[in-house]
């Protein structure tokens, strides 16, 4: 099967993945789950065939050199893909992600309209986080295009590889890949100082020279976007915090305290009352409070926050998930799976129920 045909079969069945790998038919994920298209096994030279379909010979080059790349290509005007394609047992294989092509609202992904107001800040430091394929590049591009569509700035976003093609609307949008158009992310950071920007996004944060500069430019005067593979608030500023050698980590939590102004934890989990799945969020804005508990290393404290903060417009993961199991929206093992605190949030829920009957 040509590399078309099985695109276009992940759009038709709105997959989010295709996968192909040696040894194993063609499949896609399909709501959360792997699901085989046939029972007829790749074998090597069909993957090195689909491979090659998309594939540049410089990169192949790369792809033997190292073991593998990430790249990124649109399908005609159906789709955008992101691809890592790589070795495995001297074999190729490949994992095409399928990126929305369109531009979600706030409301259709479910972001609360509070966070609306922080995008039009002059500065500071915006982090959308959550496990590999939770949304994290949806919500920050919907976020993105608010910003595209309703104010006059430059926006410079620095990815590995681009995923949503952003036009010029009322912004200026400029876009640059790692390893095409810049080295790295720390490096492009720098570099996009000098380039009169209002608003950077940072595809990762996935090490310390990134995370250094990007609390830089949150600092500087600009806003910036980025993400971290944490799961909660807290969590995720702790991890920023733990990356610092021990000497630098009571300046980086001032820092921190400092120039942060919200942090998304989001995650995808099935639907149990329709088809597809549906995000569920934990949102933290920096109040005087929470920039307190951070400059004061005392994150501990940050969920209790979150849960008092909802006139905010914060909320708790765990108060999140248990009100779409109360909606009927998600199941049970599917809220406590997702929980910070699973124990926890099981009495909540039970007490809930204990009192619904009575």
């Amino acid at each position: 099967m040509p590399i078309e045909a099985i695109l276009n079969d992940a759009i038709e069945k709105q997959a989010s993945d295709i996968h192909l790998s040696v040894g194993r038919p063609r499949s896609l994920r399909i709501h959360g789950a792997i699901v085989s298209m046939d029972d007829k096994p790749l074998t090597p030279q069909e993957t090195e065939s689909l491979a090659r379909e998309i594939t540049t010979e410089e990169q192949r080059k790369k792809i033997e050199e190292v073991g593998g790349i990430d790249f990124g290509f649109s399908y005609n005007e159906n789709a955008r893909f992101r691809v890592s394609c790589y070795k495995q047992k001297g074999t190729f294989a490949m994992v095409l992600r399928q990126l929305p092509n369109r531009f979600y609202t706030f409301e259709q992904i479910g972001l609360p309209a509070q966070l609306k107001e922080l995008l039009s800040r002059p500065r500071g430091l915006i982090l959308v986080t959550g496990p590999t394929g939770s949304g994290k590049t949806t919500s920050l591009a919907t976020m993105l295009n608010h910003i595209n569509e309703n104010y006059a700035k430059h926006i410079i976003t620095v990815e590995d590889p681009i995923e949503f093609m952003h036009p010029h609307k009322k912004s200026i949008v400029t876009q640059r890949e790692v390893g095409e158009d810049v080295p790295s992310f720390s490096e492009a950071v720098i570099k996009a100082l000098r380039q009169d920007p209002d608003v950077i996004l940072i595809g990762e944060m996935r090490d310390i020279a990134t995370m250094e500069s990007a609390i830089r430019a949150a600092e500087t005067g600009h806003l910036v976007f980025s993400t971290l593979h944490t799961t909660g608030a807290a969590r995720t500023v702790d991890r920023i915090i733990d990356v610092f050698p021990s000497g630098q980590q009571a300046q980086v939590k001032i820092q921190l305290a400092s120039t942060l102004v919200a942090v998304v934890s989001q995650t995808l989990l099935p639907r149990i009352d329709t088809s597809g799945r549906i995000c569920a969020f934990e949102i933290m804005i920096a109040t005087p409070a929470i920039r307190n508990l951070i400059r004061e290393g005392k994150t501990y404290q940050v969920v209790s926050e979150i849960q008092t903060g909802t006139r905010f417009g914060m909320k708790a993961l765990d108060d999140h998930l248990k009100e779409m199991y109360q909606a009927g929206m998600i199941s049970y093992d599917s809220m406590i799976d997702a929980a910070q605190d699973p124990r926890e949030l099981a009495e909540r829920a039970s007490r809930t129920a204990v009192s619904g009957k009575k």
